[in-house]
């Protein structure tokens, strides 16, 4: 295949003519249109449509070779074309990856006294307790940080208040810039629970729906439909998966970070995800610790995520853990004190 411009131009590009690891033409072209139904995907013109195939083509080789190789018994987990095909990985990570790593309100207070050696479960799921609201889609917008920051207050409002009642990402969106976040285009845990701090709140997710932008009526909180609060935070001690576990075992949901870079991670399918390539220095993308557990001999962190129901497992990954803190996903752990 040839395009001969950037991933942000339209162009017209020759297509694969002898098709996807085998597959016919009009084998491709069927799969292609039942993708688009199933995704409701609409382009403006013919070129950008066959740009988008062209991408759509390079992924869908990507996940056959994958699986293949994990039938073989290569990897421990499957990808899967999922409404992400028809981005580039440089898209995905732009567009949606929101975390920032250097964050001002980001200080490390941490006691060795908040562990203690009393044994905790060998496997944890804070869904079975009520203390996680259904996973959401943040869309075309960098709020993967809004979506983890509620999550984890969710939790500890369940566990203070004995309901679960889903909070506003928006409300963070449109409202905590004054405390370092950037909207759509990125911010940090520790800043949105600033802003709840000294705001005095959060409203929940009924009286402040989700927009997927940044609203230009700028800031609409009120108190009345305030439905969450913390008077602080804990930020975990950087890299340490015991204290992570420990503290997921003992307080519940735990807002974190991880490297999302990687065409893999996009396009997770199901089982535990392992891959070697996911470094711990970079974080880009925020996420929710709902628990963990062993699959098969695989150790695994139950992760919730904030791409919609139709990135797998429902929403859901289940990430390796005790490999070397694999994505860094205990590097920049968080959670709000209520």
């Amino acid at each position: 295949s040839l395009c001969l411009c950037s991933m942000h131009s339209v162009c017209v590009v020759l297509l694969f003519t002898s098709g996807v690891l085998g597959q016919s033409s009009s084998a491709l072209n069927k799969q292609w249109e039942e993708w688009k139904v199933k995704h409701q995907k609409v382009y403006n013109n013919q070129s950008e449509s066959l740009y988008r195939r062209e991408v759509w083509e390079k992924n869908l080789q990507l996940v056959l070779r994958h699986n293949q190789e994990a039938s073989a018994g290569q990897h421990t987990f499957t990808m899967g074309l999922n409404h992400l095909a028809d981005m580039t990985a440089e898209e995905v990570n732009e567009k949606l990856n929101g975390f920032k790593m250097k964050d001002p309100n980001h200080f490390r207070n941490w006691t060795s006294k908040q562990v203690s050696d009393a044994p905790i479960p060998s496997s944890v799921d804070w869904r079975k307790e009520c203390m996680v609201s259904p996973v959401q889609n943040q869309g075309y917008c960098g709020s993967c940080w809004a979506f983890s920051a509620v999550g984890a207050l969710e939790g500890q409002m369940k566990k203070k208040t004995g309901s679960l009642i889903p909070l506003s990402p928006q409300n963070l969106v449109d409202c905590s810039t004054n405390d370092g976040n950037n909207g759509c285009c990125g911010g940090f845990m520790t800043s949105a629970y600033k802003y709840i701090i000294e705001n005095g709140g959060i409203d929940s997710e009924q009286s402040y729906p989700y927009e997927e932008k940044v609203n230009l009526r700028k800031c609409r909180y009120t108190s009345e439909g305030k439905a969450g609060e913390c008077f602080g935070f804990q930020v975990l001690p950087q890299g340490d998966e015991n204290i992570l576990q420990y503290i997921v075992a003992t307080v519940g949901p735990i807002s974190a970070a991880i490297n999302a870079n990687l065409r893999t991670l996009h396009f997770y399918e199901g089982g535990v995800y392992n891959d070697p390539d996911c470094h711990n220095y970079i974080l880009n993308h925020a996420i929710l610790i709902v628990g963990y557990g062993t699959d098969q001999g695989e150790d695994f962190w139950l992760v919730k995520n904030s791409w919609g129901t139709g990135w797998e497992e429902a929403g859901y990954l289940r990430l390796a853990r005790n490999r070397n803190n694999l994505c860094g996903i205990a590097k920049d752990a968080v959670y709000p004190k209520v």
